[in-house]
């Protein structure tokens, strides 16, 4: 996880965001008032100069965006102009192609660059998913890990933030409806049972906890996520303004010695997979919480783990470079050890087709075929390091980056789209995570969630034109 500078920090400011060798008593510094009180001025300007050029680079990346996005769409035009060129040449009875020796050696010219260069060249294409971003959520109070939706018939969305707090959220009404604290560190994951109204959350508590998910749909609707989280805490919220706030899980389930960093339900919800930073990942019982395997063989960190959506099957990722594949169809479990990044894992999943996704710190996501390890069938690149990949039912990969960008890419490898990002849309800081929504009857069939503390719900829909 991406939070060592967010630790330092911690270690070097205090409460009132000064440094900590500025706050110290006479006693216990050498430094003379006075020029303590000069080098807190001077901190002060350097801060504000930081703030001003962080702005200034915000406004320079829109413009970047624009003229990226423009001459995309300059590109596609003069390659469906060439395309509309050779058709009409080769459009007579014999459909044969009459080119002078120069132009043939164009052509083969082109023809070579475009195989050296396919995947940038891909990249120029119109984008054939159009995405509009619907409703913001808001209420956390520190950076959001991870957001989930519901199983299927249930308009819900689940969030899990450094602020300790996992959220249960209304799609509709963008509200806040269960608010669950019973973790003492931050919590890094959340999932849906597949059958039952509970959840399940990781945390760097170095537990996971089950919990009940009911929520309660008679809240009054008229506030907004804001209000009712952002308002000042509990004191300031009247009795039915305030989301309801659960404290003791169903079961805690316990056994790791380091930050459990990611959770999932194994089909048909008895067991759960941890994944945790000691290096292990754990199956247990959910209805006793009895730790039945603990799964070894990742060299360091673990960074995440998925469960198959409908077989025995699990997925780890780990800052090893590798992910492994841990099958629990047989008595004894086999592992298959996929070997293809270069640095870290940040997460791997399962597809309808059997297939795993996986994304890494080295800037890309792959699509392997679980039967053949040797090879991955596609490579996506990319200009970030790569969060927690989503991949929805029809086979759309979301990926969500450290700059802030979220593109969608087919299990082939080429690009669809990449979702808005300005100054008015998209995420202002690292998207950590993204959901699809398969079946909510609402216009919202994907979310996002990052690190400026907001969950945002978007409309991606095939493009006319396609």
């Amino acid at each position: 996880m991406k939070s060592s500078k967010r630790r330092l920090q911690a270690l070097t400011e205090s409460s009132d965001g000064l440094p900590n060798y500025l706050k110290m008593e006479d006693s216990e510094t050498s430094i003379p008032p006075v020029f303590r009180s000069r080098l807190h001025d001077l901190f002060s300007q350097i801060e504000k100069e930081f703030d001003l050029l962080y702005t200034e680079n915000l406004n320079l990346q829109e413009k970047i965006d624009i003229l990226s996005e423009k001459l995309e769409r300059e590109s596609y035009v003069g390659d469906k102009q060439n395309i509309d060129y050779i058709e009409f040449e080769t459009s007579g009875k014999n459909s044969k192609v009459k080119l002078t020796q120069n132009n043939s050696q164009k052509v083969k010219a082109s023809h070579k660059l475009k195989v050296q260069t396919s995947k940038i060249v891909s990249s120029f294409k119109a984008p054939t998913y159009n995405c509009q971003p619907i409703r913001e959520f808001t209420g956390h109070k520190d950076g959001i890990w991870d957001v989930s939706t519901a199983r299927p018939g249930q308009a819900l969305i689940g969030t899990a933030s450094a602020d300790h707090t996992a959220c249960v959220w209304s799609v509709e009404w963008a509200k806040c409806l269960l608010q669950y604290t019973g973790h003492s560190g931050s919590v890094n994951s959340i999932r849906f049972h597949p059958n039952r109204d509970i959840a399940l959350t990781s945390s760097g508590d170095n537990t996971a906890h089950v919990w009940q998910a009911a929520v309660n749909w008679d809240l009054p609707r008229g506030q907004s996520s804001e209000e009712e989280l952002e308002g000042g805490g509990e004191e300031s919220l009247g009795e039915g303004d305030r989301p309801e706030v659960l404290r003791t899980p169903l079961i805690e389930l316990t056994g790791h010695m380091g930050v459990v960093v990611a959770a999932d339900w194994l089909t048909g919800g008895d067991h759960v997979i941890t994944a945790s930073w000691d290096r292990t990942a754990n199956l247990y019982d959910v209805e006793t919480g009895d730790c039945l395997q603990i799964l070894t063989g990742h060299d360091h960190e673990l960074t995440h783990a998925s469960a198959h959506h409908n077989s025995r099957l699990v997925v780890t990722a780990s800052r090893d470079t590798t992910f492994r594949l841990w099958d629990f169809r047989e008595p004894i479990h086999s592992v298959s050890v996929f070997q293809g990044h270069t640095e870290s894992v940040t997460s791997a999943v399962f597809t309808r087709e059997d297939k795993v996704v996986s994304g890494s710190d080295d800037r890309s996501v792959k699509v392997w075929d679980v039967r053949n390890m040797r090879s991955a069938l596609a490579t996506i690149r990319s200009d970030s390091s790569v969060n927690r990949v989503c991949v929805s039912g029809a086979g759309l990969i979301a990926i969500p980056h450290d700059n802030r960008q979220v593109r969608l890419f087919d299990l082939q490898g080429q690009r669809l789209a990449r979702l808005p990002r300005s100054s008015r849309q998209g995420h202002r800081r690292m998207v950590t995570s993204v959901a699809w929504a398969e079946d909510i009857s609402s216009n919202i069939n994907f979310f996002s969630c990052g690190f400026d503390r907001r969950i945002l719900g978007w409309s991606i829909q095939p493009s006319k034109d396609n």
